[in-house]
């Protein structure tokens, strides 16, 4: 099914419950977009739906409301601690937002009741909630679920809870199975029951997702929607309301161009997605030191309790900055992005079509910028055949900046900055040498001079992708980097505190290596220790004659080789051979 044209929702061919007709025009949402005209009405009667429209396209409302018409059409009410409804997601931020959309529908319905379950809290609080109060729309990311599964022992007992389940949807199910989810969904699925309603919402298709279609869905109605007007010839998967844009600059310019860029847009929202957490951690802080009267936030992967947080405040802002990850780029609802930018390209080109869907969303107009160096410039032509995502050039910013050696002053003078620097520059690297389109990006290409002058960085690192490496082009700062305190000094007085004890530890083995060493002339080599000890082990072992017959064995064989070379006469063999047997009885006499 394609092509399909906006609706009102009175053209559905089942009248909607009023209450969510009432919610609909609190929200605004006066027609339905191509997603929801194709899927409400295939769901409400009872299809399993595997559906692929393009990001930003409304997906959310397109399951959410069949999803609650099901529920209300039930001839048994849920009881307390059943389980009507289930849909997993892949992040955390993406199940907050939903939850968030849920809500809005069932404050006018307190027989349902709904319960978040993702990661970053503590899962026994979500035991005890569960248990609580319950959950008849469970809105989850996999892993959690899959963990509340497996609390019999604390009391939970959810593999009962779900025989109920009518509805489950899977949300952004291509990115469910790249980020390794397959496992936990395929764990779940073995304790959902057959007979239910699954609908299955993604914005690509590939191998691993037909797989899951076929595992999950009953005879599946396959919907791919596209925006009206797109030709049925055009598979283009960003938003018709998007402007692409690209800019090529030198490595060590990137940065200039990017404040530059921020400052002259200060009124606007922007999504500023790099290639690593590290690089979110050092180029978020440089931002909020380097855009004045703008609230800068930062958010990836690796945060664990702030990220809810930061996600809810960013949405509520009417305009600032946010530097993220690719934690943010599918399926997320942000309010009136103005701009993304991809300061580093996405590992793969699914991902930069998802980054560019965050704005134009939902009939919306919105904009996108790619920097890209010299040497990466025929990605425009891969995108534009690979993605059919085509991308116009944008001239030089005007009014650019160097912030550079100011970047520089505030790494010298905080080792915050310095370590985040030299951390960002690291991972950088080694995301670059992972890109999935390596044709293009290739490690051996980047001028890794220009790069850390581009990081603002005191001095090169160390690593293997460095190792052998010589760059005259990059000066390192003079100075005494071990001597860069941190600005904190509670984190000052941890480390001075570590070198001490590291200091400590240095010296107390110089002292005994000193002492195992002295004096030099009674050391013994390994292979002479090795020979003697193997002798003595063969002597125990193989005879009866004690050391001192030893001894005296070769003593003898000694003065008889002696004899035979001519070094002694025979008168002289004769008077030692016999000194030396009677010195050897004196000892035996000695020793009874």
């Amino acid at each position: 099914m394609e092509n399909v044209t906006e609706g009102t929702w009175d053209s559905l061919p089942h009248k909607l419950n009023d209450k969510i007709r009432q919610t609909l025009r609190e929200l605004q949402f006066t027609h339905m977009t191509p997603v929801q005209s194709a899927t409400i009405p295939l769901f409400m009667n009872n299809k399993d739906i595997a559906a692929e429209a393009i990001t930003g396209s409304g997906k959310t409302l397109a399951f959410v409301i069949p999803l609650l018409e099901i529920l209300l059409k039930r001839e048994e009410k849920l009881k307390k601690y059943q389980v009507g409804a289930i849909i997993i997601t892949p992040t955390r931020e993406l199940a907050v937002q939903i939850y968030e959309v849920l809500s809005c529908f069932t404050k006018h319905f307190p027989q349902f009741s709904q319960i978040l379950l993702i990661g970053g809290s503590n899962p026994i609080e979500d035991v005890n909630k569960l248990k609580e109060q319950g959950g008849h729309i469970i809105v989850a990311s996999p892993g959690r679920l899959e963990d509340m599964f497996r609390r019999q022992a604390d009391g939970l007992d959810l593999v009962n809870s779900v025989k109920t389940l009518d509805v489950l949807i899977l949300d952004e199910a291509d990115r469910l199975l790249d980020m390794g989810f397959e496992a936990s969904l395929n764990t779940i699925l073995g304790y959902l029951p057959k007979q239910r309603r699954t609908g299955l919402f993604s914005a690509t298709q590939t191998q691993e997702l037909e797989n899951l279609v076929r595992a999950g869905l009953r005879n599946p109605v396959r919907i791919t929607v596209k925006e009206k007007g797109v030709a049925a010839t055009n598979t283009q998967k960003t938003p018709m309301r998007l402007e692409n844009y690209y800019m090529i600059c030198k490595t060590d310019e990137k940065f200039n161009y990017l404040v530059s860029f921020l400052r002259q847009r200060k009124q606007e929202k922007h999504l500023v997605f790099f290639s690593t957490c590290a690089c979110v951690e050092y180029y978020g802080k440089a931002l909020e030191t380097f855009i004045k009267n703008v609230k800068v936030m930062s958010i990836h992967g690796k945060m664990k309790h702030k990220r809810n947080r930061i996600f809810t405040e960013f949405r509520k802002l009417d305009s600032g900055i946010l530097a993220c990850t690719d934690v943010m780029a599918r399926g997320i609802d942000i309010p009136e992005v103005n701009w993304v930018i991809q300061y580093d390209p996405p590992s793969s080109a699914s991902a930069f079509v998802h980054r560019c869907g965050r704005t134009a969303r939902i009939g919306h107009h919105g904009s996108a910028l790619v920097f890209l160096l010299p040497m990466e410039e025929s990605y425009v032509n891969f995108l534009s055949i690979n993605q059919k995502c085509p991308l116009q050039e944008m001239s030089d910013i005007k009014n650019s900046v160097d912030v550079l050696p100011k970047l520089k002053a505030m790494a010298a003078s905080d080792r915050a900055v310095f370590d985040k620097g030299m951390k960002a520059f690291v991972s950088f690297i080694q995301a670059y040498a992972k890109h999935e389109c390596n044709l293009i990006f290739r490690i051996k290409d980047i001028d890794f001079a220009a790069l850390a002058r581009g990081f603002a960085l005191l001095k090169m690192p160390r690593m293997p992708e460095l190792r052998g490496k010589e760059f005259p082009e990059f000066v390192p700062t003079p100075i005494d980097t071990d001597s860069i305190r941190y600005k904190d000094k509670h984190r000052e007085k941890q480390r001075q505190k570590m070198l001490q004890e590291r200091s400590e530890k240095q010296e107390t083995t110089v002292k005994k290596n000193y002492i195992k060493n002295k004096p030099w002339s009674k050391q013994k080599s390994k292979k002479e220790k090795k020979k003697k000890l193997a002798l003595k082990r063969k002597n125990e072992e193989g005879s009866d004659i004690d050391d001192k017959d030893v001894d005296e064995l070769l003593r003898d064989t000694r003065l008889l080789k002696r004899l035979k070379k001519g070094k002694i006469t025979e008168e002289e063999f004769e008077k030692q051979f016999t000194a030396g047997g009677k010195q050897s009885e004196l000892g035996s006499e000695d020793s009874d």
